[in-house]
Formats: structure tokens, sequence, C-alpha cells
């Protein structure tokens, strides 16, 4: 026996099949043609720097929605630290967060730009990147390496943080210690000249090293140290100051070309936004840092910051790498912002 549908419920059914058609036929073309854009970080998903490409993410579908698919890969997951450059190069990446290391190891005379102690401040940062410096740095990236720099990111002032507490007022108190760096030369020879014994370590692996003694600290600004719960396995912040540091939200140049100049602007305005997110993050985060650090239990403390300056830029100076950069940069560099 057959029984009919009531006919409520068979109107309920044809309705709710012409809406999900309906929907279909205008988000479906949205989405199927939504050019993928991949992002890897190093980072966690907790840190400022993460949370500011989900700010990317939101600003940009917000300005074109559906035109992309943002997809955000932290931890390394996607392409470990170090292998960014290569993937976008190769097609296999929209987006990498690449340092002045990452860009010095196949551009040697832009070492210059991971000598110690060479920026002072957030706000000299910009001043350089956002400049004419900055404009002849992003040409010769295109050009030399095929990836388009949107905009540089402030990370923090870079401190060194020990497993275990040390007294530590020079780079000779250093010595010995094993200290993970990147793995780039660049990054291995300014750990050295802090003194200490630089070890090459993925940033995913620094937990575990620390933990398991493999090493014994790292250097990172201080907002990382917090959103990757550093200080459960480290002791003793020493205020260095060796760095200001900053990443470079990095295109690959083939896929940055393809875009119209719509989506190129949307870009551009969803990573300023981005950026504004992240230097205020990161700047609140390091106002509170040794307040927070120390009610962990971590001992801060501040070394002859003139010793370990003067160490630094002497090395970097007698280096074979200040042989190749550019007469007059350095300068250049100095006088950005003043």
């Amino acid at each position: 026996m057959t029984t009919s549908m009531p006919n409520i419920g068979r109107r309920a059914l044809l309705s709710g099949a012409a809406l999900v058609m309906t929907v279909a036929a205008f988000a479906g073309p949205a989405f199927a043609d939504a050019k993928a854009l991949r992002i890897s970080t190093p980072g966690a998903e907790s840190e400022v720097q993460s949370m500011a490409l989900v700010a990317f993410k939101d600003a940009l579908d917000k300005a074109l929605p559906g035109a992309f698919d943002v997809q955000i890969h932290y931890n390394g997951t996607l392409f470990a630290q170090g292998t960014e450059i290569e993937a976008m190069q190769r097609g296999n990446l929209e987006v990498g967060m690449i340092s002045p290391q990452d860009i010095a190891a196949l551009i040697p005379e832009y070492s210059i730009f991971t000598n110690g102690y060479l920026m002072r401040d957030a706000a000299h940062l910009d001043a350089v990147y956002d400049g004419d410096i900055g404009a002849e740095y992003k040409a010769k990236v295109a050009a030399d390496l095929d990836l388009v720099i949107v905009r540089s990111q402030y990370l923090g002032s870079r401190q060194v943080v020990l497993r275990e507490a040390h007294t530590v007022n020079v780079p000779a108190d250093l010595a010995g210690l094993k200290l993970r760096m990147p793995g780039s030369e660049t990054w291995q020879f300014l750990g050295n000249s802090l003194g200490a014994s630089a070890t090459p370590m993925a940033f995913e692996e620094i937990y575990l090293g620390l933990q398991t003694g493999t090493i014994d600290g790292f250097e990172n600004p201080l907002a990382d140290v917090i959103a990757n719960k550093f200080y459960e396995v480290t002791k003793q912040v020493v205020l260095t100051d060796h760095m200001v540091s900053n990443t470079f939200f990095t295109m690959a140049k083939p896929y940055w070309d393809a875009l119209s100049d719509e989506e190129r602007a949307a870009i551009q305005t969803a990573e300023a936004a981005a950026k504004a997110y992240n230097d205020s993050g990161v700047l609140a985060a390091e106002a509170e840092a040794k307040t927070f650090l120390e009610s962990k239990g971590m001992t801060v403390t501040t070394p002859d910051v003139a010793a370990f300056r003067d160490q630094v830029q002497a090395k970097f100076l007698a280096s074979d790498f200040a042989a190749t950069w550019p007469a007059g940069l350095i300068d250049r560099i100095n006088a950005a912002g003043s």
C-alpha cells in the first residue's frame, strides 16, 4: 500500500530543495573559483604573528568574499622553517613568513640586515623597510628570488633564554652553552658572536630540546617565549636585546603576478591590517613579559649590553659577510628615521 506524502511535508521538502539549489547557484561558483592561498609559518597558533595571519584572512575574506581560500599552516607542519622559499619557487606554496636571514642565504650582500644590534627599535625597522632602502631590497628580492615581499612585521627584540640559571654579564659567560639558533649561516654566526656555541635546530623542536637537555638555551623574542610556554622548561632570561627582529609576509611572484589589480590591493590592505594587529600585539606582550615570566618562576637579568654589542658588531665587521655589504648602506640604515 502506498501512502501519499502530506501536502505540507511535500511543500516543505520542495521548498528546502529549492533553497539548496538557490544557495548553490549563488555560492557554488564563488567557492569553486576561490584561489588557494596557503600560508606556512613555524609559529604556534597561539603566537601573535599567527593570530595576525587570521586577521589577514578575515580582512581579505571581507574585502573579496569567496575570492581566496586562505589556508594557514602552523608549527612548520606544511613546510619546515627555512624551506619556505624553495617551496614558493617551486609553486608549492603561496605565502611564507620569511626572515632577513633566509634572504641573506641567497643574496649574500643582504647579510648586512642580519647584523646584531643593527636596528634600534620597531619604528627604526619600519623606517628601513618601508622607505627607499626597503624599496631597493624588495626589488632585488623580486628580481633574484622570484618573491614579492608584501610587508615587514615586527617580531620583537630577541633575548637569550636559558634552561638553567647562570651568571651572565659579558659574552664570555655564555662560553660552552649550546644555544639553539636557526640553521642558516648568518644565524649560526650570530649565536657564536654572542659567545655561545650555536646549535642548529628547527623552531618546532625547541621545547623538546630544552626538556631533554639537547640544548642549554635559545634566543627569541619574549612574546614567542610566552606563546609557546617555553617558560615551562627554562629558568632564566638574559636581556641582551641583540636583535630587533622582523619577518616578511612574502608571496610567490608568479602567483602575485597572476592576480588582478583589485586582488593585489585587497591583499596589501589585509596585510596592513595584519601588521597593525601583529605589531601592537608584540609591543604589548613585550611590555608585560618581564612581570609575566617572573610570575612563572623565571629569573630575568640584564647583562652588560654594551659588551655584547661591541663583540657582536666587531665580529660581523671582521667577517667575510661584511666584505659583500654595499658601500654606504650601513650608514643609510643608521640614518633611517632620524
